[in-house]
C-alpha cells in the first residue's frame, strides 16, 4: 500500500508530463468536483475499469489539479494486495500524514481510530465508530482548507479500511472534501449508492494521437495494428505498439517513453487477453535485468511495499536498477515502494516458481521478527506442509485482528491456520471460525465455501451447532429464511437440550413468524417447551419461550388466547440493561403484537440510545425496526419517518440489506398518510421486490396495508376493501398488520353498504385481548360505522372519544373525530360536528396527513364553517426527516459536534442541515429553536 500526504509524489512527476487523450469529458467531472468542494460542497466518485485503461492516470490529473489550480491538501494512498488482509493497514497509511489532528475529535471517536491503528490501547470491533472518526478527521483537517482524498487501486484495501472509507464517502455533504477511489473492474470494489464513472477504451483518434505523441517513429503499419488491436487501452497502446508476424509472434521492439516493449500476439489472428498481454510485457521487461534486480523485484512482490524491510533482504542498489528501468518508484518520504502498475507485480509473482518464492517469505520472515503480525504470514507463506506452531501463531494474529474489526484478516489467517493444523477436529473449528469472521465481513462465498470445507470433520455437538447457525446466517442473508429456519433447528438438535439450544430454536421461531409459517413456528414452540434443563436464573430464555409459544398460538387461534402468553416478555424486556441485547429486541418486536406500543418504544429506543453510546453501530439497524414501528403507531409520523430513514442508512452501512423490506414498508405507509402516492407506491414495490427475493411476508403485508390506506386517503372505499380482501387472502394474512389494517377495512366499507363481518371480529378478537384503551376505543368507532341506529351510533362514538382522551395515539383519535363528525353532520347535529372536525383537522394538520386534513376541512365547509387551516404544521412539514432529528436535538442545547456524534454525521453536515432548516422554521438562530414546538400533536 502507498499513501500519504501528496505533496511529492514520485508518479505525479511523471504523469504530470503526459497529456490525457481523449478524457475531456472525464476531467470536466473532475474540476467539478474539485470547484464543489473549494465552495464548501463535498463529493465522492468511484472511477472504475479494466486493467491499464486510465485510472490511475486520471487521478493522478485530479490531485494536480487540485494542488497547483485549487490550492487543496491532497492525501492519497494505493492499496497493495499483500495487505488486503491486515486490518486497517490503508486506512493507516493513508491518514498517517494528518493524525496529529487526532486531538481535536470527541474524545470517543479519537480513542477508536488510535485502536484501529495501533496507537492506544484497547480495540474496536466497531467499524462505523472508527468510520466517523475518520469522517471528522478529515472535517478537522478541512478546517484548514478544502481537501482531496485519493484512493487508488481500492480494490485491495483490506475490509476494514474499505467499510469505514466508504461509510464517511457516503457522508460528505457540506464538508469541503472530495474523496476518489480508483478500482478495477470485476474485482469486488463496486460500493452501491456511490456515484461512478466507468473508463472505456480512448475513441481512434484519441488513440492515435497518444501514439503520435510518445512513439512518433512508429510504422504505419504496426500504429493502425496496435491501435485495432488494443481496443483504446492507453497502457496498452504505451507498452504494445509493434507488432508482426515474425517467428514466435514477435516482429519487431519499439521505444516508447524511453522504455523498450515487446508485442504479445502470439500468432496470426491468435490475440492474448489484454491483461495476460501487458503481464507478458511487463515480464519481458523484468527479463532485462540483472539477477540482483529480478530477485529485488521478487521480493518487493512478495512483501507489504515497506520499503525498509525489502532493502533489510535485497540492499538498496538492485532496487535502484529497477526504479531507473521505471518499473517501480522508491518514495523515501513515505518508506514506500509502488509499482508502475499492478500487472507488473502480478507479472512477477505468476513467473516465480513456489519453491523460489518460498525462499523469498521466509527471508522475509527473518527480517520481520520484530513485528509478529507481519511475520507469521510470511512463516504461513513459506511453510510447505502441516504446522502446528505457525497455525497457532495465526490462530492469535486472527483473534487480534478479529478484536480491531478486521474479520476479513482474521477469516484469512484462521483459514490458514486450519490449513496447517494436524487435528482434524481443531482443524473444523479453526474454519468455523474463519466462516464466522468471513460473514462479518460481507464475504458470503467465502464463508460458504469455508463452511463446505469444514463439514466433513464437524463431528462435536458445539462445532456442529455454530456451523449450522452459521449456514442459517448466510441463507438468511442470501435471501433463503426457510432455509435458514431448517438449519437453526438441525443446529439446535445437535446440542440436544440446553440455553444454547433454545437460543437457536428462538431465533428459529422468529423465522417462521416473517414467513408467516404455522406448522414451523408450531414446531420451534413444541422443541422449546421440551428443552429441559429450563434456562437459567435470569438469562430471559423463560420469557422467549412463552413469546414463541404464543406466536404459534396467534397464527393458529388467532390473538385472544395469544396475547396474554405473549406479555411476560414484553415485561421482561422493560427490566432495563441486565437483560440480553437480542431478548429486549424481540421484546420490542412483541410489544407492537399485543398493541403496547408505549413499552415498544421505551424498550426499543433504550437499546437504540444503549448502542449508540457503545459504539455498537451494527445493532442500530435492528433496534430501529421496532422503534420505527412504535413510532408510527403512537402517531409520532415525523419521528418515525426519521427513524425508518436512518435505519436505512445504517442498514446499507452495516451491510444488513434484508432489514430494508419492513423500513420500506414503514416509509410507504407514512408515505399514504401525507398523501404521496408515487412515494408510497415506490416504498412498496421495494417491499415486493423484498418479499420476492426473501419470501419475508412482513414487508408485504406493509406494502399492501400502505397502498390499501393511499386508497382510503384518496377516498376509494372500493379499491380499499379490494386490496385488504386480496392481502388476507395472501401470504401476510397472519401478521398483525392485517389486525391493525381492520379498522381502515371497516371504515372503507361502510362508504361502499359492505357489513365487513370478518375485519370487524378480527380486530374486536385482538383488542378485546390487548386491554389497551386505544384498542378499545378503536373498536366502539368500528362498531360505530356499522351502526344504522343514530343514538346507538352516536353513544358508540361518544365512547370511543372519551376513551381516546388518554391513550397517547392522536392520529386514531382524529380519525374518530373525523368519523364522528361526519357522521353527526350527516343527522344535522352540524354545531356538534364542527368542534369535533375543526379537532380532527387540527390534528391532521399537525401530523402532516394531508389527505386526512383537507376532508375535515371539506367536511367544516359542509356545517358553515370557514375550514381554514391553522398552519400550525407548515414548518414541521417543510422539514426532512434528518433536518427534524438534527433541529430537535439542537433545541436541547447539543452542539453541531455532538449531533453529529449520534446521528453518524460530520459536524459540517450538520450545520449545513440547520442552515436549510432556520428559514423553513422562521428563525435565524438555534437559540431561537428552544422556543419552539417541535412536537408533533
Amino acid at each position: 500500500m502507498g499513501g500519504g500526504d501528496d505533496r511529492s509524489h514520485g508518479r505525479n512527476e511523471e504523469m504530470a508530463r503526459r497529456r490525457l487523450h481523449g478524457r475531456d469529458e472525464e476531467m470536466a467531472r473532475l474540476d467539478g468536483l474539485l470547484g464543489g468542494a473549494v465552495a464548501g460542497a463535498g463529493g465522492v466518485l468511484v472511477v472504475r475499469g479494466d486493467a491499464g485503461i486510465g485510472k490511475s492516470a486520471l487521478l493522478d490529473h485530479a490531485a494536480e489539479r487540485a494542488r497547483d489550480t485549487y490550492g487543496m491538501r491532497v492525501v492519497r494512498a494505493t492499496g497493495f494486495e499483500t495487505e488486503a488482509e491486515i486490518p486497517f493497514a490503508s486506512l493507516h497509511l493513508l491518514l498517517h500524514p494528518v493524525l496529529d489532528r487526532l486531538d481535536g475529535l470527541p474524545e470517543r471517536q479519537a480513542d477508536a481510530l488510535r485502536a484501529a491503528l495501533g496507537m492506544g490501547a484497547g480495540a474496536t470491533d466497531d467499524l462505523l465508530l472508527t468510520g466517523l472518526a475518520t469522517l471528522s478527521l478529515l472535517v478537522e483537517l478541512g478546517s484548514d482548507g478544502p481537501v482531496l482524498c485519493v484512493v487508488d487501486d481500492a480494490h485491495w484495501l483490506d475490509h476494514a479500511s474499505a467499510r469505514v472509507l466508504l461509510f464517511a464517502a457516503r457522508r460528505l455533504t457540506a464538508e469541503g472534501i472530495v474523496l476518489l477511489f480508483g478500482a478495477r473492474l470485476g474485482h469486488g470494489f463496486n460500493p452501491p449508492g456511490l456515484p461512478s464513472l466507468r473508463l472505456t477504451g480512448l475513441d481512434e483518434a484519441s488513440a492515435g494521437r497518444l501514439l503520435d505523441e510518445h512513439a512518433p517513429d512508429l510504422p504505419r503499419a504496426a500504429r493502425s495494428r496496435a491501435v485495432a488491436e488494443c481496443a483504446g487501452n492507453p497502457l496498452a497502446l504505451l507498452g504494445l505498439p509493434a507488432y508482426g508476424d515474425g517467428p514466435g509472434g514477435v516482429a519487431g521492439v519499439a521505444g516508447v517513453a524511453g522504455v523498450t516493449y515487446v508485442a504479445g500476439v502470439s500468432g496470426a489472428g491468435d490475440v492474448l487477453p489484454l491483461p495476460r498481454r501487458l503481464e507478458d510485457a511487463y515480464a519481458f521487461r523484468v527479463a532485462g535485468l540483472s539477477e540482483p534486480a529480478r530477485r529485488a523485484l521478487l521480493v518487493a512482490a512478495a512483501g507489504d511495499g515497506d520499503l525498509a524491510v525489502i532493502e533489510r533482504v535485497t540492499g538498496p542498489a538492485p532496487l535502484q536498477e529497477a526504479e531507473r528501468a521505471r518499473l517501480v518508484w522508491l518514495r523515501g518520504g513515505t518508506g514506500r515502494l509502488e509499482f508502475g502498475h499492478p500487472l507488473l507485480r502480478s507479472a512477477i509473482l505468476n513467473a516465480a516458481e513456489h519453491g523460489e518464492l518460498g525462499a523469498v517469505h521466509a527471508e522475509l520472515a527473518d527480517v520481520l521478527a520484530d513485528d509478529p503480525g507481519r511475520q507469521v504470514w510470511h512463516r504461513a507463506h513459506a511453510a510447505t506442509g502441516p504446522d502446528d506452531e505457525i497455525a497457532d501463531a495465526l490462530a492469535r494474529a486472527a483473534v487480534r485482528a478479529d478484536a480491531l474489526g478486521g474479520h476479513a484478516g482474521a477469516g484469512a489467517a484462521l483459514a490458514r491456520a486450519a490449513a496447517l493444523t494436524t487435528d482434524p477436529a481443531l482443524k473444523a473449528r479453526r474454519l468455523v471460525d474463519a466462516a464466522r469472521a468471513a460473514a462479518d465481513a460481507g464475504l458470503s462465498e467465502r464463508a460458504r465455501a469455508l463452511l463446505r470445507e469444514a463439514r466433513p470433520a464437524a463431528d462435536d455437538p458445539h462445532t456442529l451447532a455454530r456451523l449450522h447457525a452459521l449456514r442459517a446466517r448466510a441463507a438468511f442473508e442470501e435471501g433463503a429464511p426457510e432455509q435458514a429456519h431448517d438449519l437453526l433447528v438441525r443446529g439446535a438438535a445437535a446440542l440436544g437440550r440446553g440455553a444454547e439450544a433454545g437460543a437457536l430454536l428462538v431465533d428459529a421461531a422468529r423465522n417462521a413468524w416473517q414467513l408467516g409459517d404455522p406448522e414451523r413456528l408450531r414446531s420451534c414452540a413444541d422443541r422449546l417447551t421440551a428443552l429441559t434443563p429450563g434456562p437459567g436464573p435470569g438469562d430471559g430464555l423463560g420469557p422467549a419461550i412463552d413469546a414463541v409459544c404464543g406466536a404459534a398460538i396467534f397464527l393458529e387461534q388467532g390473538p385472544a388466547r395469544a396475547v396474554p402468553v405473549m406479555r411476560p416478555l414484553v415485561a421482561y424486556g422493560r427490566t432495563g440493561a441486565t437483560a440480553p441485547r437480542a431478548l429486549r429486541i424481540n421484546a420490542a418486536f412483541v410489544a407492537g403484537l399485543i398493541g403496547d406500543f408505549d413499552a415498544g418504544r421505551q424498550i426499543a429506543a433504550e437499546v437504540a440510545e444503549e448502542c449508540r453510546n457503545r459504539g455498537d453501530v451494527g445493532w442500530l439497524p435492528l433496534a430501529h425496526l421496532p422503534l420505527a414501528a412504535s413510532e408510527l403507531y403512537l402517531g409520532r409520523f415525523r419521528e418515525a419517518a426519521a427513524t425508518a430513514t436512518e435505519g436505512l442508512r445504517l442498514a446499507a452501512d452495516t451491510g444488513q440489506p434484508h432489514r430494508g423490506g419492513h423500513l420500506h414498508g414503514m416509509l410507504a405507509w407514512l408515505a399514504a398518510v401525507r398523501g404521496d402516492l408515487d412515494e408510497a407506491r415506490g416504498h412498496a414495490a421495494r417491499c415486493h421486490d423484498h418479499y420476492d427475493t426473501t419470501g419475508i411476508v412482513n414487508s408485504l403485508a406493509w406494502a399492501e396495508w400502505a397502498l390499501a390506506l393511499a386508497d382510503l386517503g384518496r377516498g376509494d372505499g372500493a379499491g380499499t376493501v379490494r386490496r385488504l380482501a386480496a392481502a388476507q387472502e395472501g401470504p401476510g394474512r397472519h401478521q398483525i398488520q392485517g389486525v391493525y389494517a381492520a379498522p381502515d377495512w371497516v371504515e372503507a366499507a361502510s362508504r361502499v353498504g359492505d357489513p365487513a363481518h370478518e375485519p370487524l371480529a378480527r380486530y374486536t378478537s385482538w383488542a378485546e385481548a390487548s386491554g389497551q384503551a386505544w384498542a378499545d376505543a378503536v373498536l366502539h368507532r368500528c362498531r360505530a360505522l356499522t351502526q344504522d341506529d343514530w343514538e346507538r351510533a352516536y353513544a358508540l362514538f361518544t365512547t370511543a372519544v372519551r376513551l381516546h382522551a388518554d391513550s397517547g395515539r392522536p392520529w386514531e383519535a382524529a380519525r374518530t373525530r373525523l368519523l364522528f363528525g361526519e357522521r353527526l353532520r350527516r343527522e344535522r347535529h352540524k354545531t356538534e360536528a364542527r368542534a369535533h372536525l375543526r379537532s380532527a383537522a387540527e390534528t391532521f394538520e399537525r401530523l402532516g396527513a394531508t389527505p386526512w386534513a383537507e376532508r375535515a376541512r371539506a367536511e367544516l365547509r359542509a356545517t358553515g364553517d370557514p375550514g381554514t387551516p391553522s398552519g400550525t404544521s407548515v414548518a414541521l412539514d417543510a422539514l426532512s426527516p434528518q433536518e427534524l432529528q438534527i433541529v430537535r436535538l439542537a433545541a436541547t442545547g447539543m452542539t453541531n459536534k455532538e449531533i453529529g456524534a449520534r446521528l453518524f454525521l460530520s459536524p459540517k453536515t450538520v450545520g449545513y442541515h440547520l442552515y436549510r432548516a432556520f428559514p423553513k422554521l422562521g428563525v435565524a438562530s438555534r437559540a431561537q429553536l428552544a422556543g419552539l414546538d417541535l412536537t408533533e400533536a
